[in-house]
């Protein structure tokens, strides 16, 4: 059963406004663990009656929790504490399975779609072919744990792609189908990030309302001889996933 018995933050908040205050109260609860990932929040009107405010303030309140990564919500069933967001980290070009594998979560693949289709102008591009080259599109759904975090659309050329197709994509990382079965030894990937809105079948996959903010990664993997090989758009929750980097800072102009 939920604990509702909040109480206002005892860090000084001076003239906060009164769902700034609320905000506070309830991350405290979940920052300190007392409400756990996966619980969902009292209703807005349940919270409205605890705090003695209208709806709209509880609504302010939850808004500057959800913006804040620390909740989210589902339509028809309310607000949730989000699970701590998975990282990733690119500095090393891993498949999906061999990195979250490592860090100990249980994860699984949907296979989506699999066809040979023509090649439209920007996978021709990236792939060094002619456009409506026949390639090999593999559409997947990534779960950690058991939820799904992310859609991984694939392009490979369609001799790879072929060898590929006849391994187990329900278990298998591509880029371990790829050096293992195909002896294509990875050297590089080009990748670009932004961030998208949810269309309608992201959403529904992905379990977020439409519209919520995604977390895009274009990302072009070359062998080690610098041939372009799998070229990806990977759509991840912004709720549950981080792609974490380490730069340096090399020599400045003038030096």
């Amino acid at each position: 059963m939920l604990d509702t018995d909040i109480q206002t933050s005892s860090t000084p908040m001076g003239d906060a406004p009164l769902y700034r205050r609320i905000h506070q109260a309830l991350r405290e609860r979940i920052l300190d663990g007392d409400w756990p990932p996966g619980l969902r929040l009292p209703s807005e009107s349940a919270l409205g009656s605890l705090f003695e405010v209208s709806r709209i303030t509880i609504r302010q309140a939850l808004g500057a929790l959800q913006r804040e990564g620390l909740i989210y919500s589902q339509q028809g069933r309310g607000s949730f504490v989000s699970r701590p967001k998975a990282v990733q980290n690119v500095t090393r070009l891993q498949g999906f399975a061999e990195q979250m594998g490592a860090h100990g979560y249980e994860v699984r693949n949907r296979l989506l779609a699999l066809a040979e289709v023509p090649a439209d102008q920007k996978v021709a591009s990236r792939l060094g072919l002619q456009k409506g080259t026949p390639v090999v599109e593999i559409r997947r759904l990534r779960l950690l744990d058991r939820e799904p975090v992310s859609i991984e659309l694939t392009w490979l050329p369609l001799d790879i792609g072929r060898q590929v197709a006849r391994a187990d994509l329900e278990v298998r990382d591509i880029f371990v189908i790829l050096e293992n079965d195909c002896e294509r030894p990875l050297g590089h990937a080009d990748l670009a990030l932004d961030a998208v809105a949810a269309d309608a079948e992201l959403a529904a996959r992905l379990k977020v309302p439409e519209g919520a903010p995604l977390l895009r990664v274009e990302r072009l993997t070359h062998d080690k001889g610098g041939q372009p090989l799998d070229y990806e758009f990977l759509y991840f929750r912004g709720d549950t996933f981080q792609y974490r980097f380490q730069v340096g800072r090399g020599p400045t102009s003038g030096e």
